[in-house]
């Protein structure tokens, strides 16, 4: 038995979960799962948007590895399942990629968050911010 179609099995069964937590937008900043970029990264809402974009080529792509490896497991030759195993293997990276991409645009078209004012500060009351040693 040929255990190369396991490779894009057991990859796309993760990338499912994170693809389906994404489109829900139930996925929380974390360390490992999701679209992990500086521009996504920058708070809770871009994570959220840049994740939600991407989940559903995710799904695809986690699709492409659960099925792919399935199929290579049940052919009946072992050079029939490396080229179901090999394909499905890339097909899977390849979408994963563009997912990543498109939740990247997508973060970064976000706009910036406004700075937040300091407790206790109401603007410009304080003299703090700069306003009258302008004027």
């Amino acid at each position: 038995m040929n255990l190369v179609p396991l490779v894009p099995l057991i990859a796309g069964l993760p990338l499912l979960a994170v693809g389906f937590l994404g489109l829900t937008e139930r996925l929380p900043r974390n360390r490992f799962g999701g679209v992990r970029t500086p521009a996504s990264l920058r708070d809770d809402e871009t994570f959220r948007l840049a994740n939600k974009v991407a989940g559903l080529p995710t799904i695809v792509a986690g699709l492409i590895g659960v099925v792919g490896g399935t199929v290579g497991l049940l052919m009946p030759s072992p050079a029939g399942a490396l080229t179901v195993a090999i394909i499905a293997t890339v097909g899977l990276l390849a979408i994963t990629v563009a997912a990543g991409v498109l939740g990247h645009r997508a973060a970064a078209a976000m706009p910036e968050p406004a700075p937040e004012v300091p407790a206790g500060c109401a603007g410009c009351q304080c003299g703090g911010c700069g306003v009258l040693g302008k004027a």
